[in-house]
């Protein structure tokens, strides 16, 4: 496992040094300062070579995501067995792979950010960890805190997925419900965190989640033969995995892990009722809005002003990708077709990236024979009581 160069801002390009732990940018001249990405001196590893050890030797030793530790921060991970999840080839579409990350630990693709958030926490010292969460990063975190044995604090909207409170009170987090988004959370987390002494993790504020939920990258292209697909469809709230995936890529280029070629188009998805990144992808715009009276029964996207927003926008025009929006009717009916003719039940999010390929397909910016993968970033199951209330569905009632 490599030793951390130096920090680096997203914006200003800044080098900070990574012996105690980080935040963002300390050196931007303006607001909003920029994230921190985490680099590595990695020369040792280039080549196929180096590539195919790793592949070779990954699964005896090390499970999961940690399969890539060689480009992964020196630490010993806190894991649960995130990672590694299936690629699913679909029965209508031949050229089309669901990423099913509801197979991970905590049963989304959070487990991936936040294993590496806890892991670096705990190699520093941290005893104190909050978070802002729409709902899944609370129960990861809940999860990797208590295997690490440090404290969380969550915060998290009232109507947030109930399988969502239960697991973030199950592994003993200290749970705090707010009448609002996901912004009034981080708001709390902001106002309180350092006189409580917690170290706040809230997305793209640290540098160590992208670390994790880069792994989703190198995963799907070994997967597909250390080849690049066509196009990546992510269903997009906070972004960390749209700009984990992103890094990856740069990475593999620098190893000459990939096969030469184009990178994918990148498809960042939202719901018609939150839709910040749409909006301003669509308007030209650097940076996005504050969406007001967000609304919609995937809760992971409903993130009215993601920190990330202008990296997001440079990769979806630096790929040739798009940013689309999907309704919450698009997205049940999607879950439902999905659920009778492959036998997946994706969560609410993952259903928003299969609506969005029907509606690209549709349209001909996408062919059918373009070889393309959607990402169901979490378990249909963790969201019963939404979808179900969105079915219009009442457990049925027994005779007495």
């Amino acid at each position: 496992m490599p030793e951390i160069a130096y920090l680096e801002c997203s914006r200003c390009r800044a080098r900070i040094p990574a012996e105690s732990p980080q935040t963002v940018c300390p050196q931007c001249a303006e607001p909003p300062a920029g994230s921190l990405y985490v680099r590595y001196d990695l020369d040792h590893l280039k080549g196929i070579a180096a590539r195919d050890a790793i592949a070779e030797g990954a699964a005896s030793t090390w499970e999961g995501m940690w399969r890539y530790r060689s480009v992964l921060p020196n630490a010993v991970p806190v894991t649960l067995g995130e990672g590694w999840t299936p690629m699913l080839k679909s029965r209508r579409y031949p050229a089309v792979r669901v990423k099913e990350e509801g197979a991970n630990p905590t049963g989304t693709f959070k487990a991936r950010g936040l294993s590496m958030a806890v892991t670096m926490a705990r190699h520093y010292g941290l005893k104190k960890l909050a978070v802002p969460s729409a709902g899944n990063a609370a129960g990861a975190l809940a999860a990797y805190a208590a295997a690490a044995g440090i404290e969380a604090h969550i915060f998290m909207p009232r109507d947030v997925p109930f399988a969502n409170y239960v697991e973030a009170m199950a592994y003993g987090a200290h749970v705090t419900l707010v009448d609002g988004l996901i912004s009034d959370c981080a708001r709390m987390v902001a106002e309180r965190k350092q006189e409580e002494g917690w170290f706040d993790i809230s997305t793209l504020k640290e540098p160590f989640r992208v670390e994790g939920k880069k792994t989703m990258g190198y995963e799907l292209v070994e997967q597909l033969g250390w080849e690049y697909p066509d196009a990546v469809f992510y269903p997009t709230g906070g972004g960390v995995g749209l700009i984990g995936m992103w890094k990856a890529f740069e990475e593999l280029e620098q190893l000459g892990w990939v096969k030469p070629g184009k990178r994918p188009r990148m498809i960042a998805v939202q719901a018609a009722g939150c839709a910040p990144v749409v909006r301003a992808f669509e308007a030209g715009a650097n940076a996005s809005q504050m969406w007001r009276d967000a609304s919609t029964f995937a809760a992971g996207l409903r993130v009215p002003k993601p920190y990330g927003d202008a990296i997001m926008l440079d990769i979806l025009r630096a790929s040739n990708g798009v940013a689309l929006a999907v309704s919450d009717e698009e997205i049940l009916a999607s879950i439902l077709d999905w659920a009778r003719n492959e036998g997946i039940f994706l969560s609410p999010e993952g259903a928003s990236v299969t609506a969005a390929y029907d509606k690209l397909l549709a349209c001909g910016w996408l062919t059918a024979s373009d070889r393309v993968v959607l990402f169901n970033t979490g378990a249909g199951l963790k969201y019963t009581d939404v979808t179900a209330q969105a079915m219009k569905l009442r457990r049925p009632q027994t005779d007495q």
